[in-house]
């Protein structure tokens, strides 16, 4: 009786592969980061010192809040 061991990838192709769709994914991921922080830092760039304040934010604030994770 023979058989066929599938376990194993020919010459590490699917290791490969699976390396660059993670690449990928990361690099997408990172652009999206990005932007989210580049929106939200426009976004409360646009308000008035009088809305930051009854947001509970002052204008030095802006950049730790768009790039905090606990904001998104």
């Amino acid at each position: 009786m023979a058989a066929f061991d599938t376990t194993r990838t020919t010459y590490g192709v699917a290791t490969f592969a699976n390396r660059v769709i993670a690449f990928v994914a990361d690099l997408a991921l990172s652009v999206r980061s990005w932007n989210d922080v580049r929106i939200t830092s426009n976004a409360l760039s646009n308000l008035t010192d009088r809305e930051l304040n009854d947001i509970g934010l002052a204008r030095g604030d802006i950049n730790n809040v768009a790039r905090s994770h606990f904001t998104r």
